[in-house]
């Protein structure tokens, strides 16, 4: 076993970072999509 796994810095589950990542992702581009879609409505 390696002996960084049995004293991790984080204790929580990896799905959080997951699910944080994901969520920000997402929401960076939709505000790119909304972004050309306004530019796109302007013009």
């Amino acid at each position: 076993m390696n002996e960084f796994e049995k004293d991790p810095q984080s204790k929580r589950p990896d799905i959080i970072d997951a699910g944080v990542g994901f969520v920000a992702s997402f929401l960076f581009f939709m505000i790119i999509f909304f972004i050309g879609v306004i530019f796109d409505a302007l013009n």
